[in-house]
């Protein structure tokens, strides 16, 4: 395994955040000169953001601005940029505020190598079952807890265009679905996605069994790297960051995320 340490952190968080959007694949995606301009009516806001990661010399990045939104324009939308620090151009967030742009959302990413993952799994676990595909209990339940107030048919046409090997799990507890989340491993990696634990089932662990289970099928995939990306203000996530995160500052470099929509 080589070690996350063995490239730079803009490289590194840089290729973690593309993982996440093929994870996450927008309706339209346009690449120009390495920022991806990605817009799907209806979905979260994190699968619509430019991820601009292309170098740009000083004088290119108004230009470069002005080009994505004239993209969300036409496409009826308001252009948002997904800042990661180190992996965009010097002086992006500068260009941005002076445009009226805002910062929003603060996110982390958080890595863990898929090995203390799995040696932090609880005991007297959680029934999880496992899908390649995701069935109608399993988007049920996400939607459940994650309604974003989107099209739900937008959200399963997303998951449809997920190319990479998935996972679907859900915990149960009995016959029923208490907790729900998926994993993509791309090329080394195996990105958390869409936990979500139902009200009753809070407590009793079901996110560290998904994790866990999640893991080993990462593990099968040749993926011994995991990362997750949770909300700063997301409290019921940190059950899941204290299985990925605890291993963060040994397996990789926390980052934060700023969503940005120009002011009206």
């Amino acid at each position: 395994m080589s070690a996350p340490s063995a490239m730079s952190s803009s490289e590194l968080v840089g290729g973690l955040q593309e993982k996440a959007a093929r994870a996450l694949p927008a309706e339209h995606i346009e690449d120009v000169e390495g920022w991806w301009l990605r817009h799907t009516p209806s979905c979260a806001w994190w699968v619509g953001t430019v991820l601009p990661h292309g170098d740009a010399r000083p004088g290119e990045l108004v230009p470069r601005v002005v080009r994505a939104e004239e993209f969300y324009a036409g496409h009826g939308a308001v252009a948002r940029f997904q800042i990661s620090p180190g992996a965009c151009p010097e002086g992006l967030d500068t260009v941005l505020a002076e445009r009226g742009y805002r910062r929003q959302s603060l996110m982390s990413l958080q890595l863990a190598l898929t090995a203390r993952v799995l040696d932090q799994a609880p005991t007297g676990s959680l029934r999880v079952r496992l899908d390649d595909r995701p069935t109608r209990v399993w988007f049920e339940s996400w939607h459940a807890v994650h309604d974003h107030g989107g099209d739900s048919r937008s959200e399963w046409d997303m998951l449809d265009r997920v190319e990479r090997p998935c996972a679907y799990a859900c915990a149960m507890i009995g016959d029923d679905v208490v907790a729900v989340g998926r994993a993509v491993a791309d090329t080394g990696w195996a990105g958390v996605f869409g936990m979500a634990t139902l009200p009753e089932a809070h407590g009793k662990g079901a996110a560290r069994n998904m994790l866990a289970v999640l893991a080993d099928w990462a593990g099968a995939h040749e993926a011994d790297r995991m990362y997750l990306q949770v909300e700063r203000d997301n409290i019921p996530a940190d059950p899941v960051r204290s299985g990925v995160g605890a291993a963060a500052g040994q397996a990789g470099h926390p980052d934060a995320l700023q969503h940005r929509p120009k002011l009206r």
